[in-house]
């Protein structure tokens, strides 16, 4: 498989573009955040955007 072509999508924590894994096959529609770090984050992110 060419790694161009797979799915990608954005954190909504970091907004950085994050790539199809393998380990991420049977749950792709479910994954939200590129990594551990960003998930556990999110509750920052929640923070954030209740002060506004």
């Amino acid at each position: 498989m060419n790694k161009t072509h797979l799915p990608s999508k954005i954190c909504p924590v970091c907004q950085r573009p994050f790539s199809w894994r393998k380990k991420w096959q049977k749950d792709w529609e479910n994954v939200k955040y590129c990594s551990k770090r960003c998930a556990g984050n999110r509750t920052t992110l929640d923070k954030k955007k209740s002060a506004f």
